[in-house]
């Protein structure tokens, strides 16, 4: 009897550990869409509008968790990962080429055109902490990411990004709690959708989602999932891990709220002095440096799985996490990254390319994996999308319709400032051909699942 319950016991702890690596390994995906650029977003939401657009990062959290579980799932029931997926798909058709293009250029260049603001963020963090020279931190930044990269096992790179995503959560939520905010106003934003009066509003909301429903994140996801996983343990902990990246970003618009004027962060480290001493600065500059090292590590990463997942069906060997050209990938972003911001500036008109590049392929992902989660002959009986599934599915493709052509528009407003539109207008030329692309998309959907359903 002792020992059937020592064997229980044991299995328990095993059970246990079990999960916990998962969550950890599954936390790759938070750590890769809290930035320096959901920190400032965040952050400057809190500043500007308080409590009000919590519900914003609430629904980004959803529909990220949405589309990762969706990507992740095609990966374990197909056998293929989403860029062996794409590639599969359109390779025999005369949009192959056009589609390659879109997915390098949106991923590899946007996550080089990226990586300086990356690691400029995690120096910045290291700045509320030490006064060294920004060339010293850098350097300091780089070589940790370097060595993270190298590891030989993704699985090891994703648990080391999960211990990451625990220094981030504990300092974060940490100081949101120690600043005493209204919980009463913190459930109430968080649950009433509302778009505030005032200028930038709806702008603002869209870049809330934005940063965390980013493409590079997807290929992550699917490039790091097992296809011997089993499903049930994949949503235990891709759940977990994303739902705890979406409450560190509601913590940061937290501790944005109690910002006086204009956002700044010189104006956030007055705010936290204030408030809670030079100890909550620091606890704030740690969670800054692990927002940027986490995002400077797995940019870089998600290039080097986009382009194994695109290119690796030939010759896979050629492209294992060993292979010449798996690091040379990401250690193109890597190098980029550090060299201009070593010589202080950001690749600007990259970064424009980037968005209207990201602006295209967003939405060609979502619309791309509702049709194949659908189609029973990819998925097999019992395994394609249920009405429920489909319905969140579509919702997020309907905001990633948003967020795409708003990303265009941003990029064509930097190439040609001449070009004057009201926030207002723009939104709403914005919402009406999201719409009609989004009905053409519901209508294909049906006619795949009837043409390949029993």
């Amino acid at each position: 009897m002792n020992l059937d319950f020592s064997r229980e016991h044991l299995n328990r702890q095993l059970s246990m550990k079990n999960r916990i690596l998962n969550i950890l390994f599954w936390s790759v995906i938070s750590a890769a869409f809290i930035g320096p650029g959901t920190i400032t977003t965040a952050s400057k939401a809190g500043a500007d509008f308080g409590y009000s657009l919590l519900w914003a990062l609430v629904f980004s959290t959803l529909a990220c968790l949405v589309l990762q579980e969706t990507v992740a799932r095609l990966t374990i029931v197909s056998g293929r990962n989403l860029g062996a997926a794409i590639r599969h798909q359109y390779k025999n058709t005369p949009y192959f080429t056009l589609i390659l293009v879109l997915v390098i250029g949106a991923i590899i260049i946007g996550s080089a055109a990226y990586e300086t603001g990356n690691i400029l963020g995690a120096v910045a963090g290291l700045h509320f902490l030490l006064s060294w020279n920004t060339l010293i931190f850098i350097s300091i930044i780089g070589l940790i990411a370097f060595f993270i990269l190298n590891t030989p096992s993704l699985k090891g790179i994703a648990r080391l990004m999960g211990f990451v995503v625990v220094v981030m959560g504990v300092s974060f939520i940490t100081i949101a709690i120690l600043l005493k905010p209204d919980f009463q106003e913190i459930l109430k934003g968080s649950i009433i959708p509302k778009i505030p009066h005032g200028n930038g509003a709806g702008i603002l909301i869209l870049g809330l989602i934005g940063t965390t429903v980013v493409p590079y994140n997807l290929f992550l996801g699917s490039g790091i999932t097992s296809k011997n996983q089993q499903l049930k343990e994949m949503r235990f902990g891709l759940s977990i891990a994303v739902l705890l990246g979406g409450l560190i970003s509601m913590s940061v618009l937290i501790v944005g709220v109690f910002i006086s004027g204009d956002f700044s962060y010189e104006a956030l480290v007055e705010t936290l002095s204030s408030g809670l001493g030079k100890w909550g600065v620091w606890i704030f500059g740690i969670g800054m440096f692990a927002a940027g090292l986490s995002s400077a590590v797995t940019a870089p990463l998600a290039s080097a799985l986009t382009a194994q997942s695109l290119f690796s069906s030939d010759n896979p060997k050629k492209w294992d996490i060993r292979s010449f050209n798996f690091k040379a990938s990401w250690l193109f972003v890597l190098v980029i990254g550090i060299g201009l911001g070593a010589a202080g500036f950001k690749p600007i008109p990259a970064i424009i390319l980037a968005q209207a590049l990201n602006g295209l392929i967003l939405p060609f992902i979502s619309i791309f994996l509702v049709f194949v989660v659908n189609n029973e002959q990819i998925m097999g009986a019992g395994n394609r999308n249920g009405w429920i599934s489909n319905v969140l599915l579509l919702i997020v493709v309907f905001i990633t319709l948003l967020l795409g052509i708003m990303n265009i528009v941003k990029a064509g407003k930097q190439v040609f400032p001449g070009i004057q539109m009201t926030d207002n207008l723009t939104l709403w030329t914005n919402f009406i051909i999201s719409a009609f692309i989004w009905i053409i998309v519901i209508v294909k959907m049906l006619k795949v699942r009837k043409n390949t359903g029993k």
